[in-house]
């Protein structure tokens, strides 16, 4: 009966294969500086990642602690622009606290005149697109925020719990966070 070889790679062999994979592109600058690009790129998604799981798990244990909801779905794709993009200019703490304050108050408005019938849907995302264009404070997940009053059927204090304080709380965490893991600077201040 044949019994297989059990092959032990140790750290140093691993180390080994490493360096000579690196010396056999040591000549090629091309392929130096897409590995660099490569390595960058990982970092920076995983660290996107993490800033991202951070703000939602601060987000709902101080939901839960203070026993005030924070949380709602939009943060989600939030997280995406202020961890993954924080020098967007949709990114930055105007656009994401004004951006989910004003598509959050059309939804309310939009509640008072009807349900949540398809044209009342349509309208109202399509009217927090608009004024989120003309003041400037462009914020594409605060798009949803008119349908998630609208068809949840939400009251007027779902303006300051979860949208004003959860964005609020949002943002200082990003904040918090690039200037912990020096990841970027945020706010992004144009020079």
């Amino acid at each position: 009966m044949y019994t297989p070889k059990v092959i032990d790679i140790s750290q140093w062999q691993i180390c080994q294969i490493e360096d000579i994979s690196d010396r056999r592109y040591a000549g090629v600058p091309a392929m130096r500086q897409w590995k660099a690009q490569l390595d960058g790129r990982v970092k920076s998604s995983i660290l996107a990642g993490i800033g991202g799981a951070a703000g939602i798990f601060l987000l709902a244990a101080l939901s839960g602690a203070s026993n005030t909801p924070l949380l709602m779905a939009p943060f989600g794709a939030s997280c995406v622009l202020l961890f993954a993009a924080p020098a967007s200019p949709f990114s930055q703490p105007a656009n994401v606290i004004g951006g989910h304050l004003l598509s959050t108050l059309i939804g309310m408005l939009a509640s008072q005149v009807s349900g949540p019938d398809p044209w009342t849907l349509a309208i109202a995302t399509a009217l927090a697109i608009s004024l989120m264009v003309l003041f400037k404070i462009i914020h594409p997940p605060a798009g949803a925020d008119p349908m998630v009053v609208l068809m949840g059927h939400e009251n007027t204090l779902f303006l300051l719990f979860p949208v004003l304080s959860g964005s609020v709380v949002l943002v200082l965490i990003a904040m918090f966070y690039h200037r912990l893991s020096k990841t970027a600077s945020y706010p992004y201040r144009q020079a």
